[in-house]
């Protein structure tokens, strides 16, 4: 969907005027893999109107294929505006209009599996599931066992102002539990199931093989339960793996989680150990962070090596600001 970024602080009944980017969680995900090497399409639908044409030009610009990528003519193309508060804040405002959208559309005979079903990794969330009953199909049609299919990835992403039936922790935790890598934050788990700490949510979500919870400021967490180690893992604290993230000057906190996301999924792609599939994806979050939309410029795949090669004490020293992903690479330690 097209995203409508204020053009200074305050309320949506505030604020004069917007900057358009372009906004969706997975479209980001797509858009950070493509700029950071690796090979991503991202299918959807869009109206036959100029934000669809925007859309598609913005997002292809990264290297992402949109050739499955269909356009409505009877629907328009989504779009949102928010405000620039911090989305942990009350001050924080999104109005999404998106009901009728040519997203919302999508369903089992629109986008079928074929078109998804070539690639290393499928990555979905939460958010699709929201938009109406035939979005809600298609992730169940997607993330349906069979032979062959992707190493399916969920991003629970969960969005209150757009699930309006009070449907979401019942639909959502199944989604989860039918995906292979699940991402989910811990203020997200509390808020739609009542859990709170990383066992309790790796007891609740207790089928995908790899479960990455995320805790703000705290770091991340990954569960692997093809660890050999699993089983006294589960018994403890439940924890494989936690690691924080390095010092950032925040610009925007919204994309960072796609952003996250992206770097996570890189790193798995590239066959790296956990630790650094954390590390990978906590210095995306950093370049969504200190960028102002939902994109940030992410860092040189050697840039990003070297960071996450660093031992835990430089690891720990790390401070990120403005630009630092750029030529300049502003990386600062004490």
């Amino acid at each position: 969907m097209v995203t409508f970024l204020p053009t200074r602080p305050g309320r949506l009944a505030d604020v004069p005027a917007f900057a358009r980017a372009v906004g969706g969680a997975e479209s980001n995900v797509a858009c950070t893999l493509a700029a950071t090497g690796h090979r991503a399409r991202w299918v959807g639908r869009v109206g036959t109107d100029g934000f669809g044409d925007h859309l598609l030009a913005a997002i292809a610009a990264y290297g992402v294929d949109t050739g499955a990528v269909r356009r409505d003519p009877h629907r328009p193309t989504g779009v949102y505006f928010r405000t620039d508060a911090d989305r942990a804040t009350d001050a924080h405002e999104v109005a999404y209009y998106r009901a009728g959208s040519a997203a919302s559309a999508m369903s089992p005979a629109t986008v079928p599996y074929e078109t998804v079903a070539d690639g290393r990794i499928l990555h979905l969330t939460g958010i699709t599931a929201a938009l109406s009953a035939d979005c809600r199909a298609l992730l169940y049609e997607l993330t349906e066992p069979r032979p062959g299919r992707p190493l399916v990835s969920f991003d629970v992403n969960h969005r209150p102002g757009l699930w309006r039936d009070g449907t979401a922790p019942e639909v959502l935790l199944d989604l989860a539990n039918r995906a292979d890598l699940v991402f989910v934050g811990a203020d997200e788990a509390k808020a739609l199931w009542g859990v709170k700490g990383i066992r309790a949510v790796t007891g609740l979500v207790d089928r995908p093989e790899t479960l990455v919870v995320k805790l703000g400021e705290g770091g991340a967490a990954v569960i692997d339960r093809r660890s050999e180690s699993f089983a006294d893992i589960a018994d403890a604290d439940g924890v494989a793996h936690l690691v924080r993230p390095p010092r950032v000057d925040v610009l925007s906190t919204v994309g960072a989680g796609d952003a996250f996301a992206a770097g996570f999924l890189s790193a798995t792609l590239r066959g790296l150990d956990m630790p650094a599939r954390l590390r990978h994806g906590h210095l995306m979050a950093a370049a969504a962070l200190t960028a102002p939309g939902d994109l940030g410029r992410p860092p040189a795949r050697a840039h990003a090596d070297r960071l996450v090669a660093l031992d835990d004490t430089a690891w720990g020293t790390l401070h990120l600001g403005p630009g630092w992903t750029g030529d300049d690479q502003e990386v600062r330690t004490p």
